[in-house]
């Protein structure tokens, strides 16, 4: 590269604008990003399909799918954004090992359960959480003979802990439909789909068990 060259590239640096600066180095970074995103959430929903298509009839032997939490949470960001409830944005799922730790987190919006569900007192955290906050909750899930379970283990808003029941009323909330006026009860046992017996457990990833 002569003189001349590294010359010319010191001066943009020095004088270019900022933004071509960025624009020129960021964009095609974020651009690879969602194609490597597309990507995953692509896979997944192929899974998907086969795994529908697998449980709409009896299953002569048992079908393992792998799902990845990149595949998942791709998914969530680019297929399911508009199934999410309104006010409910940005989900992410983190699985944390074996033992079917997972953790969940979404930006909510809160004013939405506060007009629902007047705050009982000052210290009902109701009272004290406003506007469109993060909220993360982690727990147990636990899948046996079709049926799930989770277990709650704790949960907070913007770094702040709130208890479990806190957490229950915005599930409510978010989770209501004709079928089901009240909401999602975490407490309640859910029937697995699609012939899906079984779900283990690996760090970064669940393996779909249908039979």
């Amino acid at each position: 590269m002569s003189r001349h060259h590294i010359a010319r590239g010191v001066r943009v640096l020095r004088y270019g604008s900022p933004f071509l600066l960025v624009a020129g180095v960021v964009l095609p970074a974020v651009v690879a990003h969602a194609q490597e995103s597309r990507l995953f959430a692509d896979a997944l929903g192929k899974k998907l399909a086969v795994m529908s298509s697998q449980g709409a009839a009896p299953l002569r032997k048992p079908m393992w799918t792998t799902v990845t939490e990149r595949e998942l949470n791709a998914y969530l960001v680019d297929n399911a954004r508009t199934e999410l409830p309104a006010g409910v944005v940005d989900p992410a799922v983190s699985i944390l090992g074996t033992t079917g730790r997972v953790s969940g987190r979404a930006v909510v919006d809160l004013d939405r359960v506060r007009k629902e569900k007047k705050p009982a007192s000052w210290l009902d955290p109701v009272s004290y959480l406003t506007g469109r906050l993060p909220l993360t909750t982690t727990g147990i899930l636990t899948t046996k003979n079709g049926v799930w379970q989770f277990r709650f283990e704790s949960a907070s808003v913007a770094g702040v802990p709130v208890p479990k029941l806190f957490v229950q009323q915005v599930v409510s909330y978010y989770s209501r439909s004709p079928a089901r006026p009240s909401g999602i009860n975490l407490d309640r046992p859910f029937t697995l789909p699609a012939h899906i017996h079984e779900i283990r457990f690996g760090r970064g990833e669940a393996i779909v068990i249908q039979q």
